[in-house]
């Protein structure tokens, strides 16, 4: 697989703050990543520094190789902000033409069916739009422009459940058709569980953690029992979180367990459940203050 996308230790602070710090990340080509982390974690941050909207103070951003220079775009690229800045007193349809002029690999067709699917009118003026039907204006420019590496800051803001389902939906069937690199930022974190391939967690603009999704659905445990059980099945394992209650106890692990461990669990009367990816990355961030 080669490397799309490559930031080296990279560092931004406004004043005394970090927005990102010491930060390492590695896209490679044609998957599907998730960015998540707490409003403020440096997601946008980290997402306008790769779009060239501001620059980094330490560390280097490389696309395919290439150091990205200060004022100098990725090739093939297309990013989505969280405010798309949009000319207001244009209509749907003129923003979508002037994207096109942007993107090689731009789909015409794709962009007329996304406006159907979606249920927008193409004449209406961005002004008059809704927060959300702002997003889907974006996320059709995202999805037809079918560059090689696409960026989307919280795609579904503003949305309802339908037409996330619908962006999803669309978004996978062409990944299927088109494979390309997509990096998703957003705080709505169960729903990224079957879409993103890997995924990123960040905090107060550190790595926390990157895996495989499949990796973390095996791993990230939650054992009950009896709290001396509780803590001799956890004991040199990774535990993220305990409560005590009465008698038992609970503690959320990311291990992956063999047939060994899940023998002891049942020796020691140990109940296991997986994690939703929601509750491993509430103790994952608890975890690391």
């Amino acid at each position: 697989m080669s490397i799309v996308l490559s930031c080296d230790k990279l560092n931004k602070k406004y004043g005394r703050t970090y927005a990102l710090r010491d930060l390492d990340m590695q896209l490679e080509e044609n998957v599907i990543y998730g960015l998540i982390g707490r409003n403020g974690a440096g997601k946008t941050t980290l997402l306008n520094l790769i779009a060239g909207g501001i620059f980094a103070d330490d560390g280097t951003i490389e696309v395919r190789g290439k150091k990205l220079d200060k004022g100098v775009l990725p090739e093939d690229f297309c990013f989505v902000g969280e405010t798309n800045k949009l000319f207001g007193g244009a209509r749907l349809i003129e923003v979508l033409q002037f994207a096109a002029n942007f993107h090689a690999n731009w789909d015409w067709t794709f962009a007329h069916k996304l406006i159907q699917t979606f249920g927008l009118d193409p004449n209406k003026k961005i002004k008059q739009l809704s927060r959300g039907t702002e997003s889907l204006v974006g996320n059709i420019i995202g999805l037809a422009s079918r560059a090689a590496l696409t960026l989307f800051d919280e795609p579904v803001l503003g949305l309802d459940v339908l037409m996330r389902e619908r962006f999803y939906k669309e978004l996978l069937e062409d990944y299927a058709n088109h494979p390309r690199t997509i990096l998703l930022s957003t705080h709505l974190i169960d729903e990224i569980a079957p879409i993103a391939e890997r995924i990123y967690i960040i905090d107060e603009g550190s790595l926390l953690l990157h895996d495989e999704m499949n990796q973390i659905r095996m791993a990230a445990h939650l054992i009950r029992g009896h709290s001396d059980a509780v803590a001799s099945f956890t004991e040199g394992k990774r535990v993220l979180h305990t409560e005590s209650y009465g008698h038992g106890k609970l503690a959320a692990i990311f291990e992956k367990l063999n047939d060994g461990d899940r023998m002891q669990a049942r020796q020691l009367n140990i109940t296991i459940e997986n994690l939703t990816l929601q509750k491993f990355f509430s103790y994952l961030i608890e975890g690391g203050h």
